[in-house]
């Protein structure tokens, strides 16, 4: 019989792009109808299921117990954290992700909001679609900040944060990353600086970018006393995750003019729901504080129409590679971080 491999949203028109990468020997599933979650896939096919695609929901050790010959569960994405990893190891389930579909897309973004909010392009917009508009001139403002004189902070050093690297570098900041995970020397084949401490890289940064996964150890890292410990007049962007940053101790950041711009594609709770973080209510209301020095984007880093077919094509592979062989890959550990 062939291997069958359940699909929890239909995110694409038809199943032509998967049935051309698994081949005869894969039976492919999509939902019927469109899903909010996993109890709305049937019982027959999850019993059926021996390959799960994740794409926006959470997989709890309860929902696994509707899968009794499940072996690869795969996060279409790079995050996994909406997975439960140590109930899979309990069930021998391995767990996958598509690590390498949105990289430059994400690194753009993050640059996208750096260089946005440092050269003042929407404090300058906000002001020049005022009524009236104001005076045809620059405005001297704590965001404006030649790159050259900048520190550019990154927090870890995986790939869209070393894409990122490479970006700052080339519109001329000083570059310098904390990670405690990488091996030394990393610094040296990029070209970059290294800080020694989260407290060191902080103290020094002009502009942060967040490029680390969500864990245990993540969560909340950057926090109250993290924000405090930036220079004043700092930008702060996360393309991350959202729980990384204290999107609260970031809101009062901002608006005491600690921090002088915040760009961030991702919030604690996704999408939404109320009551919405402060921040986030100050900004649908246009709050003066907010105009022109905070940008915030629906957790849309990773598109563009070539990612959007990069993660379809690249989660059939690596889904295929772990069923039919010849080698699973991009396997996360239980404990991995």
């Amino acid at each position: 019989m062939p291997t069958t491999v359940l699909y929890t949203e239909k995110s694409y028109p038809d199943d032509s792009v998967e049935r051309r990468i698994y081949g005869p020997d894969v039976r492919v599933i999509f939902p019927k109808e469109p899903t909010t979650g996993l109890a709305d896939l049937s019982d027959e096919d999850c019993a059926a299921a021996e390959g799960l695609m994740i794409l926006r929901y959470k997989v709890t050790e309860a929902d696994l117990a509707r899968f009794p010959k499940l072996r690869a569960i795969c996060r279409m994405g790079v995050g996994y954290d909406n997975l439960d990893r140590v109930a899979a190891a309990k069930r021998q389930i391995m767990i996958l992700n598509v690590p390498d579909y949105g990289t430059t897309e994400v690194a753009d973004h993050a640059m996208s909001l750096a260089l946005a909010l440092r050269r003042g392009l929407f404090i300058h917009l906000e002001a020049q679609r005022a009524d009236p508009p104001a005076p045809w001139k620059y405005i001297d403002d704590p965001l404006l900040k030649r790159s050259g004189v900048q520190t550019f902070g990154i927090v870890g050093m995986g790939r869209i944060a070393t894409a990122v690297a490479l970006r700052a570098k080339a519109f001329g900041f000083q570059v310098v990353f904390f990670d405690p995970y990488l091996p030394n020397g990393v610094e040296l084949g990029l070209g970059v600086q290294r800080a020694p401490t989260l407290e060191a890289l902080l103290e020094q940064t002009d502009t942060l970018s967040v490029h680390v996964p969500l864990t245990p150890e993540t969560r909340g890292l950057i926090n109250a006393a993290a924000l405090a410990r930036l220079p004043k007049g700092a930008v702060v962007v996360n393309t991350a995750r959202g729980p990384i940053v204290d999107i609260d101790a970031l809101g009062e950041a901002l608006k005491s003019g600690h921090l002088s711009g915040v760009g961030i594609d991702v919030v604690p709770v996704e999408p939404p729901v109320d009551p919405v973080p402060e921040l986030m209510r100050a900004f649908r209301a246009r709050e003066p504080w907010t105009i022109g020095r905070l940008i915030i984007t629906p957790h849309s880093a990773f598109y563009t129409p070539q990612a959007w077919d990069d993660i379809r094509s690249k989660s059939a592979e690596t889904m295929r590679a772990a069923l039919l062989g010849p080698k699973a890959q991009n396997m996360i550990a239980p404990d991995s971080y």
